[in-house]
């Protein structure tokens, strides 16, 4: 045999090693790729969950999410706003009755003071940023509550009722002006 014909040239095997390398690289993406995509598995994606991105707490009442709801006043029996969103995913309009606690009622008490209706639209959101919308622009609503019924550091119950999901009641973070953020947001007597 002759050995000429049973070794490959140099020039052969050059074919042969990159394929393999191909091959090789080929492999480890797919692995790499497979143990990536097993992150997601152990740990949830974070813009999945819902949470409350700021100081505010939230509530949904069927097709109707409040969100970030937190009263700004400067003590505690003293005019109040109410600020947050509330944004409905259904098909249809509904209507939104907001009430609060009076000062110096307990935690049970059904909050029933300053009601304020809001009218959201179908798949909109109307911001409750104590000050009105112009009357092109309805997406912006004053809910204001004549007696904050908590000193700022403490929590208020404010009713959220909606026509057609019912209502609950919810325990809203009182805040004042210390922080700037919310210092310019302040009723003014």
């Amino acid at each position: 045999m002759n050995s000429h014909h049973s070794r490959r040239s140099p020039r052969s095997l050059r074919p042969l090693r990159s394929r393999r390398a191909r091959a090789a690289v080929a492999a480890t993406g797919l692995a790499a790729a497979l143990v990536l995509a097993g992150c997601s598995a152990t740990n949830p994606i974070q813009t999945q969950d819902q949470y409350d991105a700021s100081d505010g707490v939230s509530v949904r009442l069927g097709d109707v999410r409040a969100s970030n709801l937190m009263i700004l006043s400067a003590a505690e029996g003293e005019e109040g706003v109410l600020l947050g969103a509330l944004t409905n995913t259904g098909a249809d309009g509904v209507t939104v009755t907001v009430t609060f606690g009076a000062p110096g009622e307990g935690g049970d008490a059904a909050p029933a003071a300053d009601a304020t209706t809001v009218d959201v639209p179908a798949r909109g959101t109307v911001l409750l940023t104590g000050s009105l919308g112009s009357d092109e622009d309805d997406t912006k609503v004053d809910v204001r509550v004549s007696q904050t019924p908590a000193a700022p550091g403490g929590v208020a119950l404010v009713g959220i009722d909606v026509d057609t999901a019912g209502s609950t009641a919810v325990q809203v973070p009182v805040l004042d002006g210390t922080l700037p953020d919310y210092a310019t947001l302040l009723p003014t007597p």
